[in-house]
């Protein structure tokens, strides 16, 4: 917490504590004693405590929400208004006999219900609102297509300037000036092990300013009373309504808990890479024989069905297979592949494989 939050907060516990101790001395009987005193500061520094948790509370509320919030507020006040007004007339025309206390309870139940619908309205309709005038009327603008915020791992990899090079984030990459700040800590720092790293983000970031059409935006807005730079990061986003580009997988957990949607670079490459090609190899387990002959059907860990020719002769082992095709059903995907022999007709064990990561076939997951 920054030496400005605290003096508002000072002054306003004073300024609440006077209020309540005014306001117990003019009420009470025996008017300004010690014990009026007392509760005025009791009552005001209740308040302010009250006040405070409201605020560590609201942080989460971005302004988008909060706005929807108020509109709804509006929209309810007034159709409470609206059909008191209608309540009252109705009694006055009908010379209903009711009694004050009834009519005062329903318009009190009027109003809860108003509020209520106005808010859960307009927060149901929050896309939709446009302004509106007589005879006038201005069609809502397409959806802003939301910024991605770029963190320290997020720079780091190089695969950052391919992906920026695409267009696919021209004019939506932010970088805060605490995260470039940070960066060149790291960078002159002999002592940190990271330095490495950074001078390598500086690199990434200078071959994204060279981008034409890329317009890499870097904002100045800091958050000093927060120390940590993921929660600077996590704060900005909120209080853009931004998206985070970051490396980091562990991020993603914590997206959860903040609110904030996370791009994660290493999902988004697995999510592009090929999922199998013709002529790779797999292993595969021969579950039951296909419905041509010779063929053995297997299963990948996913579901997915394997065609094996030539299959049939090793139902219930691990034989090697090299993928012929990938045929995209109305039921999902199906991989054709060829049993892979040696001269004895058992799999052949020994025939040189491509280096390929272990967790590939995952790969092949719808």
């Amino acid at each position: 917490m920054n030496g400005y939050a605290v003096f508002f907060k000072l002054i306003f516990t004073v300024l609440s504590v006077l209020f309540f101790t005014l306001f117990t001395a003019t009420t009470f009987s025996y008017g300004f004693t010690p014990y009026s005193a007392f509760v005025g500061i009791i009552c005001g520094i209740a308040f302010s405590g009250f006040v405070f948790l409201s605020d560590i509370i609201f942080k989460r509320v971005s302004l988008k929400q909060m706005n929807t919030l108020t509109l709804g507020l509006l929209f309810g006040y007034l159709l409470g208004q609206s059909l008191s007004l209608v309540l009252t007339s109705v009694i006055d025309l009908a010379a209903l006999a009711i009694w004050p206390e009834t009519v005062n309870l329903i318009k009190v139940g009027i109003f809860l219900f108003s509020v209520y619908f106005g808010i859960s309205f307009t927060a149901k309709a929050a896309e939709e609102i446009h302004t509106s005038i007589p005879f006038i009327k201005f069609k809502p603008s397409t959806q802003k297509k939301k910024d991605y915020i770029l963190d320290f791992t997020a720079l780091c990899d190089t695969r950052l300037i391919d992906l920026a090079a695409a267009g696919l984030l021209d004019n939506h990459l932010v970088l805060p000036r605490f995260v470039l700040k940070d960066i060149y800590e790291k960078a002159e720092s002999q002592e940190n092990p990271s330095n490495s790293k950074a001078r390598r983000a500086l690199e990434v970031i200078k071959k994204l300013e060279e981008l034409p059409k890329l317009h890499l935006k870097t904002v100045e807005t800091d958050f000093p009373e927060i120390k940590d730079i993921q929660g600077k990061l996590v704060r900005l986003a909120r209080l853009r309504d931004a998206y985070m580009l970051t490396a980091e997988a562990n991020q993603i957990e914590q997206s959860s808990i903040e609110g904030i949607r996370i791009i994660n670079m290493h999902s988004l490459a697995k999510a592009l890479k090929p999922l199998t090609q013709a002529g790779e190899f797999i292993t595969i387990k021969v579950q039951r024989y296909g419905k041509e002959a010779r063929q053995g059907v297997g299963y990948l860990d996913d579901g997915t069905m394997v065609v094996i020719n030539g299959g049939a002769e090793f139902i219930g082992e691990m034989i090697k297979a090299q993928v012929l095709s990938v045929k995209h059903t109305s039921s999902g995907r199906m991989i054709f592949c060829n049993a892979l022999e040696d001269e004895e007709g058992n799999p052949a064990d020994d025939m040189p494989m491509p280096t390929h990561d272990p967790s590939a076939k995952k790969y092949f997951a719808l």
